[in-house]
Parts: C-alpha cells; structure tokens; sequence
C-alpha cells in the first residue's frame, strides 16, 4: 500500500507540474538593442513635410521641325554644344523644290517682260487713239470755220441757203465723231489702268510664290531659332524626312524647373505656392511648387517646383534631383520618429519600452498627419514615452520583447 500511495502521488505531482507548466506565457524573445531604432515621443512644433525624387527639366525648350520634305545631307552641331538663333544645325537637300524655286525664278523674269510689252502696247493704242481724236478735232474746228463762213456770206446773200444747211450738218456730224472719239479714248485709258493692274497682280503672285520657295530652299539650312543648348538631334545623315518631322531639340539650360514624383497618398496636402527645397547632390536650391499634375500615373503625381535661387555649378537638363516641399507647421502637437510601419490616420501596435528600458510592451497607438521623418500621436503614447519605429513584423505574434 506504501508504494501504491507513493506511486499515486507521483502522479498527480507530475500531472500538476503539467497543467502549470501548460498555463505558463512563452517566454518574451531577447532583441539586441542596437539592432532597433529607438525613439523619444515629443511635444512641441512639427514640420510637415513631403519629398519625392525628380529630375530637372528646362522651361523653354524648342522642338525644331522638318520645314519640308528632304533627305539630311549634313549634321553641323552635336548634342550639348551652345547655339544661337542662327546656328545652323542641320544642312538638308531637296531636288524638286529646287527645281521649282528656278522654275518660278524664270517664270518671274518672263511675265515681268510680259508687262513692259504690255506697258509698250497699250501706250501704242493709247497714242493711236490720241491721234484720231486729235484729226477729228481738226476737222470739226474746220468745219466750225466753214459754218461761221458760210454764215456770214449766207446774210449778204453771196450763197445760197443749201449751203449754209450743209455747213451745219457737216459741223453737227464732226461734233458727235468727236464726242465718240473722246469717250474711246477716255475708255481706252480705264483699259489701259484695268490691264496693267490685272498684269500687276499675276505678277506679283509670281513674286510672291518666287519668295516662297527661295524661302523653302533656304529653310533647308535648319537653324536653331533660339538660344541655348542643343540637347538633341533625332536624324542621321542621309535619312529621308517628311515636313515636321522633328530634328533637333534646343532647351535654355539658365531656366530650369524640377519635376518630382510624390507618392500619391502623400500628394492631396500640395497646392500651388507652397515653398520647397530641391537637393542637386550639388548644393540645396530653395523654390516654390508651380504646377501639380491632375492625373496620376503609376502610383506617384508629378510636381513641378521653380527654383528662386543661383543654381549651383553642374545643373543641367535631366539632371537627379531630392525635393522636400513643406505643407504646413504645427505648433503644439505630439510627435515622434516615423516608424518604418503603419501610415498617417491609422492605428498600429507599437512596442514601448518599459521605466527600465529592458522590456517593450506592445501598445496600439493612433497616428495622426506624417511628414517625411515624423508622425502626430493622437492616442496611445505620452510626451517622454521611448518606442521602437524599426520593423517589428517578425514578432507580431509577442505582445512583449527583451531587449538586451
């Protein structure tokens, strides 16, 4: 009975050890300390504050186009080479248009001939019509004399009355011929206006489309049109173009702009005039944000900043850059570090260190607005509180961790 009594309180002492042992929580794991970023909760102003990566790009920038169609004959200019309004970049050839610029040279010169031969012919009918008029004046102021004879002779009864009827019909028939010739030749100076005008006009059409196509063919010579620096020509030599086709493209290095890419979650604070800064890796440039794009494009809205300030030795087109733009100041909130986890307006569990220090409990904590390094405490932490802001996924499953 004694080993039986021993035995069964062996037993239940195993079995009790069991069930404690079951009840026990797992054991906290052990952290390194210097494996976690550890941060102070604070009261006081916070910066609000959002950056994105970029690129500088000019302001004004010229896309130069074929003038007409052509095959490159020569590239004079090379990417990255300052150019002016008359540089010229692209040397271009086209038979036909000039062929037709000589054409419409000669036809210029012909019709041009054309109009002195005219000018020579109308004069000639002009000076004919002069001379008729003038013989029929003639004969009129004759036959005026004849009548004021025959008048006088006719009261002295020296002639007989037939003749005198005769004289004046005669001067009646010459007077309606002068007036006729008077309006041929009063017309014959309308026709004469009316030609030359009309020569005139073809004329200056001819000159007109002459100057076009001297125009056409000079164009061929391509020029750069503004000044600034040549970022780049997109032809070869010998490859056929067609009219605007773009050749070359030519940016004012001096003006330049900064075109960042801000996560779109982050971008619905921005608004035109905000101040920012752009990092050339060079130098720190202060500007203001001029431009926000009102579409989104694979999750990131682009932003264009102007620059206020000297730009620093090295910027050019196309250039990386870091920009910073600042939303707004709080003056009197709580804040800490950004954790590497959880966003703004949301809750999230982080781990508070204890009075020692040596223990992290597990808390939920409500975040407020973010900037790029901080974040609003709205619940959950008190000023002075030391939290871990390192990625703590890998103990989700502790609600306690040691450090050590």
């Amino acid at each position: 009975m004694r080993y039986v009594l021993l035995g069964g309180a062996g037993l239940c002492a195993i079995l009790l050890i069991t069930v404690g042992l079951a009840r026990l929580k797992p054991a906290a794991p052990g952290v390194d300390r210097s494996t976690v970023w550890i941060d102070t909760v604070k009261r006081g102003p916070m910066l609000r504050q959002v950056r994105g990566l970029g690129t500088l790009v000019p302001q004004q920038v010229r896309f130069i186009p074929a003038p007409a169609e052509g095959r490159i004959e020569n590239v004079l200019v090379q990417p990255g080479v300052e150019v002016t309004p008359g540089t010229v970049i692209v040397e271009m050839v086209n038979p036909q248009l000039m062929q037709e610029a000589q054409d419409v040279e000669y036809q210029v010169k012909a019709i041009e001939a054309d109009m002195v031969n005219l000018r020579v012919k109308l004069e000639s009918e002009r000076m004919t019509q002069q001379s008729a008029t003038a013989g029929v004046q003639s004969e009129y102021n004759q036959a005026k004399l004849q009548l004021d004879t025959d008048e006088a002779l006719a009261k002295e009864g020296l002639i007989p009355a037939l003749n005198l009827k005769l004289s004046r019909v005669k001067l009646q028939e010459l007077a309606n011929r002068l007036r006729i010739e008077q309006e041929r030749l009063g017309i014959s100076a309308k026709s004469t206006q009316a030609q030359i005008a009309a020569q005139q006009a073809r004329v200056a059409q001819l000159r007109a489309l002459a100057q076009l196509r001297r125009s056409q063919v000079a164009s061929l010579r391509v020029v750069a049109g503004t000044a600034g620096v040549l970022q780049e020509v997109s032809v070869q030599v010998g490859q056929q173009v067609q009219p605007g086709t773009n050749l070359a493209r030519v940016a004012d290095p001096t003006s330049l702009k900064a075109e960042l890419r801000i996560a779109e979650t982050q971008a619905k604070d921005i608004t035109v005039g905000q101040p920012a800064s752009i990092d050339t890796r060079n130098g720190v440039v202060p500007g203001h944000v001029m431009r926000i794009d009102p579409a989104s494009r694979e999750g990131t809205v682009a932003v264009d900043v102007a620059m206020e300030g000297q730009l620093p030795q090295g910027a050019r087109p196309e250039l990386s850059v870091d920009g910073t733009i600042e939303l707004e100041r709080l003056p009197d909130v709580l804040f800490v570090g950004r954790p590497a986890f959880g966003q703004g307006q949301s809750t999230v569990g982080m781990f508070r260190l204890g009075a020692d220090g040596g223990e992290a409990v597990r808390v939920p904590v409500k975040l407020g607005r973010s900037s790029v390094n901080t974040i609003e405490i709205l619940e959950g932490l008190r000023e002075g509180d030391q939290v871990i802001l390192s990625d703590t996924s890998q103990w989700d499953s502790y609600d306690r961790i040691r450090l050590n």
